[in-house]
């Protein structure tokens, strides 16, 4: 199986010289079966140079994995080169919206009215196929098993498990461990604790074994408390997550857009001074745009 990143920073599109070296896209992960499968996760701006990629390997079947429909999740969707060429087909897979009441449809009719782009669906020459998942059941994409996950964001979000061949990738998308928003003292407080403490042990067995964790790990432990309820998670969170999992290599990403480089390996660096690392523990790694990992 291969992982290579296409996109690791979250929120916007962060290019620059400041950014060079881990990349300034949004994110986007290529994952690539034993046989040779093709499935993205997320479709950021990352995913446009990962199109031009594929123009050598047409006509491709891409099946891409929407964890949740924020724009920096989406955003590059419209420029997925292959979709206005014939004989391609995109699978969007994704969460239905409870909001909406649509499925995963919604992604691309909002981004393709004629107002905000100038090639409607209708007009694209590749087949365009929907499949909206529901959490913890599982489908089929040629060899690999792929099973969504509820995370803790503020609009539904899937975590995707992807098993083939013995091999396994664990992605959150945008996530923060769940905490109880009640005071102990409140009526309510016992109740929400046990939904917080069986929505950890799901994604605890979610996690549990995987090859490749990769982890939303946007804040330091000092930032957290300014941005608690957000959404996201800390690089201290991940380590903590990818300890439990007895995962073998831990991928921190979505990075801070407005995190230089250099101040991107210090908060790393701190975080891992906290975590002397133990035999057995996870490899862990900040991803890197570009980078490809082979296991």
């Amino acid at each position: 199986m291969k992982v290579k990143f296409w996109g690791v920073r979250g929120s916007i599109a962060s290019p620059g010289p400041k950014t060079v070296r881990y990349g300034g896209n949004t994110t986007c992960i290529e994952i690539r079966t034993d046989h040779n499968e093709l499935i993205i996760l997320d479709a950021g701006t990352g995913i446009f140079p990962l199109s031009q990629t594929l123009l050598g390997e047409l006509p491709v079947t891409a099946n891409v994995l929407i964890t949740h429909s924020h724009w920096d999740h989406i955003q590059g969707l419209p420029f997925f080169i292959p979709n206005f060429i014939p004989g391609n087909t995109l699978r969007l897979h994704g969460a239905f919206n409870p909001v909406s009441g649509k499925g995963v449809e919604q992604v691309m009719a909002v981004q393709l009215q004629y107002s905000y782009f100038p090639v409607r669906e209708e007009e694209m020459k590749a087949r365009i196929q929907y499949v909206t998942l529901a959490p913890e059941q599982s489908v089929q994409i040629g060899s690999a098993t792929v099973t969504p996950y509820l995370m803790n964001h503020p609009v539904v979000n899937f975590g995707y498990r992807l098993e083939a061949n013995g091999k396994s990738v664990f992605f959150t998308g945008d996530h923060e461990p769940s905490y109880n928003i009640c005071a102990p003292d409140d009526e309510g407080y016992d109740q929400y604790q046990a939904f917080v403490d069986e929505k950890r042990n799901t994604i605890d067995r979610a996690m549990a074994g995987v090859d490749v964790l990769i982890a939303d790990s946007s804040y330091t432990h000092a930032e957290y408390p300014a941005k608690k309820g957000w959404g996201h998670g800390t690089f201290e969170s991940s380590i903590q997550y990818a300890k439990a999992a007895d995962a073998k290599v831990l991928y921190c990403t979505h990075h801070e857009p407005t995190r230089s480089d250099d101040a991107l390996e210090a908060a790393f660096e701190q975080a891992l001074s906290l975590h002397t690392h133990q035999p057995g523990d996870p490899d862990y790694r900040l991803a890197r745009e570009g980078e490809c990992f082979e296991f």
